[in-house]
């Protein structure tokens, strides 16, 4: 391939990539949007409730429609699975274990057999905000915080939520019933779902088009400036590794921050997402927090900070539940949740597992060193009551730094297997299997060392 010039180089960029992106982005989703739109009108009439959860279901089965055509009706059985469940257990009080574990049984029979894996990982982020809408929902009545079984109707408006039941996030029981109440519209609320949609646009084409090429065209990853040929070269060299692998992480990053931002647009859009202080409304769903993500205190913090209602979910239904096994056992349950969760796939597994054991020992090593110095260096920031002798010395900001520095290692490291090049719905398990220990031994398996190290420096200072 012929070499071009730099104005050649960005008019292709932008033709070619960024504003493709953009308008392919709105084509895809402008229906779900106008659709969330109505359903927020729709309640702001008055209607009787059961009609406002009438047009939700409606809406959703639609959208489901728009993405899934005819094979919307895996996440419908789900979801009347869920509530023939609910409605068999309502006199039993472990109705949140035992539908955890049916729900995962229908994932994994689901993934496995029903269906061949392609169309099925389409639907995988519909599927999983199903399992934890309905997840959440029995552990509530478990401990009271939801009184009484929800008519059909109710639960499934809460299920085809318009707003959530394609790219999520997960609500509570409790805060679709609040956006239900028909909050008047207000310029709060329009530059919310305004910033929140811009945002996700931002960060789709960050994704596809500026990591992927501005990256390696302004660091010579491949040997060459990309401006100079059109072809990449065979990378050389471990610095050159760790650069491509850091390109992958991002525009993985990215990607996530698209949905994330997505979903609090359409959630906003449908009337959620709120807090409410005395008469003052707030329109301040968050999602992903992509700050703490790319310049991150810790690996706990990132992992809080990836999908905040996710992170919420499995803390206060997960965790908090498996707790009572010791804090090991409960971590490792809450990431193999997630893990099933998100679906049966080599790299999401091995990801979250090294996640969870990364995260453990970071947290428990920091802690410990928090103690015995008496200073802010845990993984979590210190809170203004803190009552740690030394909080802003010289050697605590360079402590915190050096483990923030670590971090972003392992997210470069973690997320190398996440490369574009590879089509994880439509390749073999086997090559996705291969993909990622080639990836991770490219990088002589640094991660995983680094943390032994910090495992054994935390077994010495105890």
């Amino acid at each position: 391939m012929g070499s071009f010039s730099r104005q050649e180089f960005f008019q292709e960029l932008l033709h070619g990539c960024l504003l493709p992106t953009a308008q392919q982005g709105l084509e895809q989703v402008w229906q779900l949007l106008v659709l969330c739109l109505l359903c927020r009108l729709i309640w702001m009439l008055g209607l009787p409730s059961f009609v406002k959860h009438l047009s939700t279901v409606a809406g959703g089965f639609y959208t489901l429609y728009l993405f899934f055509e005819l094979h919307m009706i895996w996440v419908v059985l789900l979801s009347l699975l869920c509530y023939l469940i609910l409605f068999l257990c309502r006199h039993s009080s472990i109705r949140g274990t035992f539908l955890s574990i049916t729900v995962l049984i229908y994932l994994l029979l689901g993934e496995l057999h029903m269906m061949d894996t392609t169309t099925w990982h389409k639907m995988r982020g519909s599927q999983m905000v199903v399992a934890m809408k309905a997840i959440s929902l029995a552990f509530d009545l478990d401990r009271g915080v939801v009184t009484s079984v929800p008519s059909p109707i109710e639960f499934m408006g809460y299920i085809y939520f318009v707003g959530t039941v394609i790219f999520g996030p997960w609500i509570s029981f409790s805060s679709y019933k609040e956006s239900l109440e028909g909050r008047k519209l207000s310029f709060s609320w329009f530059w919310k779902v305004s910033i929140s949609w811009v945002k996700s646009q931002l960060c789709l084409v960050i994704s596809n088009c500026v990591a992927p090429y501005l990256f390696p065209y302004f660091i010579p990853i491949y040997g060459d400036k990309l401006l100079r040929s059109k072809k990449r070269r065979k990378i050389r060299g471990s610095a050159a590794r760790w650069l491509l692998a850091y390109e992958s992480a991002v525009s993985f990053h990215f990607s996530n921050y698209f949905v994330g931002y997505l979903s609090e647009t359409t959630a906003t859009l449908a009337g959620a997402g709120f807090t409410e202080e005395k008469e003052n409304l707030k329109w301040d769903m968050a999602v992903a927090e992509p700050l703490n993500v790319e310049f991150p205190r810790s690996m706990v913090e990132v992992v809080t900070s990836w999908n905040l209602p996710m992170s919420l979910f499995l803390r206060t239904y997960v965790f908090k539940s498996a707790l009572k096994f010791g804090t090991f056992a409960a971590v490792l349950v809450t990431y193999t949740a997630s893990a099933l969760l998100h679906g049966l796939s080599f790299h999401l597994g091995a990801v979250l597992l090294s996640l969870a054991i990364i995260t453990y020992v970071e947290h428990g090593l920091r802690k410990r060193l928090a103690a015995i110095l008496d200073a802010c260096v845990r993984a979590k920031k210190c809170p203004a009551s803190c009552t740690h002798q030394n909080r802003k010395a010289l050697w605590v900001y360079m402590i915190n730094t050096a483990f923030g520095a670590l971090a972003v290692l392992h997210l470069t490291y973690l997320g190398s297997v996440f490369n574009s090049s590879v089509d994880y719905v439509d390749e073999e398990e086997d090559d996705v299997t291969s993909h990622t220990i080639q990836k991770w031994s490219e990088l002589s398996w640094t991660s995983h060392w680094v943390t032994f190290a910090c495992w054994v420096m935390y077994r010495l200072v105890l």
